[in-house]
């Protein structure tokens, strides 16, 4: 099966990767090490935050998307890494036991002006609970190799 190129991304495409159940212990655990703030480490902590109780870091949940999209696309593709990621936003908390999926939507897409071998293709992703609720979105571009370099776009 060949890779996915920038060819195969459209503008309005729309897929969906998971899910992933996400654990008490690994939201523990990555906030043990990477964001130990009480609210993601404790319930009763947590239970007096604006969280409402224990949530995941707002880092975890993105770890999580990029695992998903990881998955689901990313490590079949000719990516050539992103140049930044434009938004982030952390509407709901991710509690343990919660089912996760990625919705990744294709905003934008456009050859590169200075590398004919690659096109820039901007993503919207969505991170939804059990219930579809969206919990964390995020904007970002990827950089992907072309079939034809320089070929028209």
């Amino acid at each position: 099966m060949s890779k996915l190129h920038y060819e195969d991304f459209e503008v309005g495409q729309v897929a969906v990767y998971g899910p992933r159940l996400v654990t008490r212990e690994e939201i523990v655990a990555f906030a043990a090490e990477f964001d130990p703030q009480p609210m993601h480490l404790d319930e009763a902590a947590g239970a007096g935050s604006l969280l409402g109780g224990l949530g995941a870091s707002g880092w975890h949940s993105c770890c999580l998307l990029m695992r998903l999209i990881a998955d689901g696309f990313l490590l079949d593709s000719t990516s050539m890494g992103g140049p930044g990621i434009d938004e982030v936003r952390w509407l709901k908390p991710l509690r343990p036991g919660t089912t996760i999926r990625v919705r990744a939507t294709v905003k934008e897409a456009r050859a590169s002006n200075s590398r004919p071998e690659m096109g820039l293709v901007k993503f919207f992703y969505e991170v939804l609970d059990d219930s579809d609720t969206v919990m964390t979105t995020m904007s970002a571009t990827l950089m992907l190799g072309r079939r034809q370099p320089g070929a028209a776009a």
